[in-house]
């Protein structure tokens, strides 16, 4: 392996070191034998704290070859292996919401919270100080003075809540726990935070989706200041799934388990809609958000129409898309165009583009604002909704949440939803994609190397 000057007097230096010959580093200069001490233990502690947190420290059990599926979404197979797959059962007898931007989001989950009677379970990756956030911190401090039990987890990294807020949410009683904080022995952890969306009430009404507390969710994403998103408000015997994947983190974090009738309630059937929470994390091996998308593309025969904030598909993945394309599966994909909140994300996304342009697979950005949905159909039947993006991060580094619906009627609302978003996309052609500038090619190249921390 050839390596270039600079890097053979790094290479040079760290052989001097390993020798214990410190008298002979380059650019030391006239430093002190103490001196070059400190120096070689500075290098070494950035070094370690890099790997820390660049490390994928998830589990090694990655799915490395193509999933080939000889039955579809609608046979009985594919309910019996997501059943066995993915951990908590399809359960019968639920009701699923869609709403759609802030100004159906927020009014519903604040409803909610305003009339809780015994308990609030609130875990969002995103709490931040503004006019939504002092209209959640109000309410869910009303509640706690009330009596309610009230349990808020916010990520560390994500979270940016005023004192003010903080102080008043703790001192009306609200439990608040951050995830992840940052003492000097869980850098390894500092890669690894919650990005899932719960909202937890009574036990017996749920909530996920994409939205975070922040006024970018206002209005109707009818400015560029106002992001597109999508949210789900759900009753039936699925929410206990939910509170369950809530109470694993509150354990992890606080130490202490949340049970009894005030967080799982009995729950009688409130529809006729099969749904299942799944929820995925590193030390559960991570690969569960992963396979399930994957095998939902085996098993797709018609159509795949995914709405994603962050799609940045690794190999296996684009394989699994040419050979749905292949076989005649319409493929649809809607993802953020120039108006977003990482350009970085969208010029690696936009890299790996080409195969799937090849295959016919359809990719549009949508234009008016900051696309921020995480929502996949396939065949009409089968739809998953929740915090979980399309990248490696989502997949093997944060923890997730996703609610999964079987039933056409919910589908059939998502592809109302989608046919509308694609009036506001445009169609991205291989032609266009192809003769991208130069500038755009050598950005794309060099935000791909990172895709696994995407």
């Amino acid at each position: 392996m050839r390596h270039g000057l600079v890097e053979q007097r790094w290479l040079k230096s760290i052989t001097i070191a390993r020798r214990g010959n410190l008298t002979k580093l380059p650019y030391a200069g006239k430093m002190s034998l103490k001196g070059r001490t400190k120096f070689i233990l500075i290098l070494l502690a950035i070094a370690f704290v890099g790997v820390l947190i660049f490390y994928d420290f998830s589990s090694d059990r990655a799915l490395t070859h193509e999933i080939v599926a000889d039955y579809s979404v609608e046979d009985p197979q594919f309910i019996r292996a997501m059943n066995n797959l993915l951990g908590p059962c399809l359960v019968d007898g639920n009701q699923v919401q869609t709403l759609v931007n802030g100004k159906e989001i927020f009014p519903a989950m604040l409803e909610a919270i305003r009339e809780a009677k015994r308990s609030i379970t609130f875990e969002t990756y995103i709490y931040w100080s503004g006019k939504v956030g002092e209209a959640f911190t109000d309410a869910l401090s009303e509640r706690a003075r009330n009596g309610v039990k009230v349990r808020l987890l916010l990520d560390w990294v994500g979270a940016k809540i005023s004192k003010k807020n903080m102080e008043e949410m703790k001192n009306a009683g609200v439990q608040v726990t951050e995830y992840n904080p940052l003492p000097w022995y869980t850098l390894s952890r500092l890669n690894n935070r919650t990005h899932r969306k719960i909202l937890v009430v009574d036990g017996k009404i749920g909530f996920t989706g994409g939205v975070g507390v922040a006024d970018q969710w206002l209005g109707d994403a009818d400015s560029k200041e106002h992001w597109r998103d999508t949210h789900f408000r759900f009753v039936g015997p699925v929410v206990a799934q939910m509170q369950s994947a809530f109470t694993d983190n509150w354990l992890t974090t606080e130490g202490k388990l949340l049970h009894g009738d005030d967080y799982f309630p009995p729950l009688e059937k409130a529809g006729t809609q099969y749904a299942q929470v799944f929820k995925s994390s590193p030390s559960d091996g991570s690969e569960t958000a992963r396979l399930m998308y994957l095998f939902s593309i085996a098993c797709a025969r018609k159509s795949i129409q995914m709405s994603n904030a962050y799609f940045v598909p690794d190999d296996l993945s684009i394989k699994m898309f040419v050979s749905a394309a292949r076989r005649g599966v319409k493929i649809q994909i809607i993802a953020p165009g120039k108006v977003t909140d990482t350009k970085f994300v969208r010029a690696a996304s936009r890299e790996r583009w080409g195969d799937l342009l090849k295959a016919g697979v359809q990719m549009y950005e949508y234009q008016p604002t900051m696309f921020h949905c995480k929502v996949m159909v396939v065949d009409g039947i089968w739809s998953s909704v929740g915090s979980t993006n399309f990248d490696n991060r989502s997949f093997r580094l944060n923890d997730e949440v996703n609610l999964n619906v079987y039933d056409r009627i919910f589908a059939a609302r998502q592809n109302q939803v989608f046919q509308e978003d694609l009036k506001k996309s445009h169609l991205v052609t291989l032609q266009e994609w192809e003769h991208r500038s130069l500038w755009e090619k050598t950005k794309e190249f060099l935000t791909g190397l990172l895709h696994h921390q995407l």
